[in-house]
């Protein structure tokens, strides 16, 4: 008996090659009917024999003409009536109007064929740096408005030569509508520049061989990459290295660089079979892999900690300059120091100039500048530090439909924010941190960019509890609008429930530099009885007083003589003061924060193990100033001896409803190693053990109180991979089961994300899944 059915599919559907699948797969059953793209995904109409439509279904869901890219997030089946003399099976073109909910495809690293044919000299496409097709290319960084079709997209502008037009409109190429294809006759091309911007040689291959030359010749160079531009140097040439940090003012972070293999790679670090599949992923992150001794690579690429960041090739472009150069490249944001990343010509050579050399440019427009994301291996498995290019802007899906638009505006630091459309939660990529106003601007322009992509028309808004953030203060500036404000820690866990489809209550342990809690206080070592809906402190780190506002965060003799003073129960330090001279030469400000301490000026009792990180690391000889956020924890992490299994002492000290841990006798036992000259790599470990052990101590005085054994991770510090592996390990020993931040980032870049999760919660009334 002929049938016919309306799916209306959602997901990742655009965009990756899935109406030529859906076709070749209803040609090869002999269905009836049609396929096109519209603004929620796509349509597909199907006609023919029952079983053979059920056939189609069980195909599209996990046969061999599945595109690879694809993520199928629902299919909808309507019965329609029959259509008399169906003539064969088409794809139509696609429909514009209706509520957008189909997702937008994140940029996707070169695929092995197009890679290929880039090499093969009989290809037409040979050495062009822009070939792409279904299966690969810019998505995200160049879509302008939904369906993801040419005219939505930057590459609008490129009328199709005859030999790409052929292959966008044959249904049996992989270029069947893959919108940015092109080649050398009729696509974008390649210059380069000088740091004024002024062509200095217009041949595509004779810039990218001449750009190669000026890097072997320790020379900078602004490359115009997928997302943006990229800031290049030799990673073997310090002089250069040395230079690139003074011209860009960035004086310590580590720098990403890109190789193009993974044997390239393997020499300088040590690379699992897990870290290889992430390297090589179409997702192609940055990934922080252990450093090997003397590997050559310029002491100043990464100075005091334990990681390399690595990436493979992703674009044809980069793949093309690794031909004409054999080393490894500092690859790293083509923006000065904290400012947002630069996308644009004009802006590059404007703001850049003073930076770069010379400019690898091309006149495809980038619409959304996307950075590189950052992830490790835990446990095996990937997980995210900085989520962007490759993974944005793919959504996580709620069960149910929230009744209203909602806006997340995240964190000031790491920022993120995110959107809840229908059942879409969409979180943006990483903006950075708000205090900048170059990065505010760029902050509300983002905004305003995807509410429109996606048609978000916000009637709620969710933000930080904290009364100064700048993410906070935009959503109450807001006019007809209904404001959530969400303790900081709650978003953490809500966060990691949201990804990992968690209902119910969790134990929350969410540990970071600072955050606003509920009692005007700085949180940031907290145990929480947390749902969606609501939460509870149960237990948290003592407060101790710490001086000096946003100083305390980078000079750790602060938060080092706060803690001391606590634990001795007063305010004298003399015992201490070779240590003090040691960390802090500077008396005079050494007297300024005991007096600010005990006479209660300019403090905040706080509960912040970031802060506490930082004064183990001044004691233990790591340094005594964050010159970038978290520097001193990261070499703390660096040299830990991990032969060391001991640990410091703590104490759980009961409260009326609750718990305190006190690391009171762990600061003296710090402080009385390191006068004693013990190593820096056994105080790391030893520290590192007890926090690991505090942690599971705080899970298992909550399961006593609240009889819960789930345990939910989050918060910067557990960006921290020892310590993350360390507690995840203890608390499966005990029967917990553990969560934690994989798609999204530990640190403040998830805050969005638990922040609209339990808004939609909130407005749905209880009703939420992933």
């Amino acid at each position: 008996m002929v049938e016919r059915k309306r799916l209306r599919i959602t997901g990742r559907v655009q965009g990756v090659g899935f109406r030529p699948a859906v076709y070749k797969i209803a040609c090869r059953l002999g269905l009836g009917g049609f396929v096109y793209n519209d603004a929620g995904g796509v349509v597909v109409e199907l006609q023919g024999g029952g079983e053979v439509i059920a056939e189609f279904l069980d195909e599209l869901g996990s046969g061999a003409d599945r595109p690879g890219a694809c993520d199928i997030k629902s299919v909808v089946v309507d019965d329609i009536n029959v259509v008399e003399a169906e003539c064969g099976f088409v794809i139509k073109g696609s429909e514009s109007g209706g509520v957008v909910s189909s997702e937008v495809a994140a940029d996707i690293a070169i695929c092995e064929k197009c890679l290929a044919e880039m090499r093969d000299e009989e290809d037409f496409r040979y050495k062009y740096p822009f070939i792409n097709c279904t299966n690969c290319g810019p998505r995200y960084s160049i879509v302008k408005a939904v369906p993801y079709d040419r005219c939505n997209t930057t590459m609008g502008g490129f009328e199709m030569c005859e030999k790409c037009g052929g292959q966008y409109g044959d249904v049996s190429d992989r270029r069947f509508h893959a919108q940015p294809v092109a080649c050398p006759e009729c696509g974008p091309a390649v210059y380069l520049t000088d740091s004024n911007g002024v062509t200095i040689e217009a041949d595509g291959g004779k810039a990218i061989e001449e750009t190669a030359r000026l890097l072997a010749d320790g020379k900078i160079v602004g490359i115009k990459g997928v997302g943006g531009f990229h800031l290049a140097v030799d990673a073997f040439s310090d002089d250069a290295v040395r230079e690139l940090r003074l011209r860009k003012r960035r004086d310590a972070r580590p720098f990403a660089m890109m190789a193009d293999s993974v044997e390239k790679i393997k020499k300088y670090v040590e690379v699992s079979q897990t870290e290889e599949r992430l390297l090589k992923s179409g997702e192609c992150p940055i990934v922080l892999l252990k450093k090997k001794d003397e590997s050559g690579i310029a002491e100043s690429v990464a100075e005091g900690v334990s990681c390399y960041g690595f990436m493979l090739c992703y674009a044809p472009l980069q793949w093309l300059l690794f031909e004409h150069f054999e080393g490894v490249l500092i690859m790293t944001s083509g923006n000065v120091s904290d400012e947002p990343l630069i996308k644009d010509n004009d802006e590059a050579v404007d703001k850049l100039g003073s930076i770069a050399d010379a400019f690898l440019m091309h006149n495809r427009d980038i619409y959304r500048q996307v950075d590189d994301s950052i992830a490790h291996v835990i446990e095996g498995q990937e997980v995210l530090i900085r989520r962007a290019r490759g993974y944005v802007p793919g959504p996580i899906v709620i069960g149910d439909k929230a009744c209203e638009d909602i806006l997340a505006t995240g964190s000031d630091l790491k920022n993120t924010f995110s959107l809840v459309k229908g059942n879409q939660l969409i979180c943006s990529e990483h903006i950075g941190d708000l205090a900048d106003g170059r990065v505010y601007r760029h902050y509300v322009e983002s905004i305003e960019h995807l509410c429109g992509l996606f048609e978000v028309r916000p009637i709620v808004i969710a933000c930080d509890l904290h009364p100064g953030y700048f993410s906070s203060n935009y959503a109450r500036q807001m006019d007809g609008v209904k404001i959530i404000e969400v303790q900081h820690h709650w978003a953490h866990i809500a966060a990691v429930m949201a990804e990992n489809n968690c209902r119910g209550e969790v134990i929350g342990l969410s540990c970071d530099g600072t955050g606003y809690g509920t009692d005007g206080a700085v949180w940031g070592f907290e145990c929480l009885r947390a749902s969606l809906g609501d939460f509870s402190r149960l237990g948290h780190l003592s407060y101790f007083k710490l001086a000096g506002g946003d100083k305390a965060s980078r000079q750790a003799i602060r938060p080092m003589m706060g803690l001391l003073v606590k634990a001795l129960g007063g305010g004298e330090l003399r015992e201490y003061q070779q240590l003090l001279d040691r960390i802090e030469p500077d008396r005079n400000l050494q007297r300024v924060v005991l007096e600010q301490i005990s006479k209660d000026i300019n403090v905040a009792d706080t509960s912040s193990l970031g802060r506490v990180f930082d004064a183990v690391a001044a004691m233990a000889g790591i340094g005594s100033v964050n010159r970038f956020e978290a520097q001193l924890p990261m070499g703390l992490q660096a040299v830990i001896d991990t032969d060391v299994e001991d640990s410091y002492d703590f104490e759980i000290v009961r409260k009326e409803g609750g718990f305190e841990i006190s690391i009171d006798k762990m600061i003296l036992q710090v402080a009385d190693d390191a006068g004693r000259g013990v190593s820096a790599g056994v105080i790391a470990a030893k520290f590192h053990n007890c926090i690991a052990k505090g942690l599971l101590a705080m899970a298992e005085a909550a399961r006593e109180i609240t009889g819960l054994d789930t345990v939910a991770l989050s918060g910067g510090v557990f960006c921290n991979s020892y310590l993350l592996e360390r507690t995840i390990i203890a608390l499966k020993k005990r029967k917990f089961k553990v969560l934690y931040n994989k798609l999204l980032p530990a640190n403040d870049g998830c805050v969005s994300v638990g922040q609209a999760a339990i808004a939609a919660y909130t407005l749905e009334g209880g009703k939420f899944s992933r």
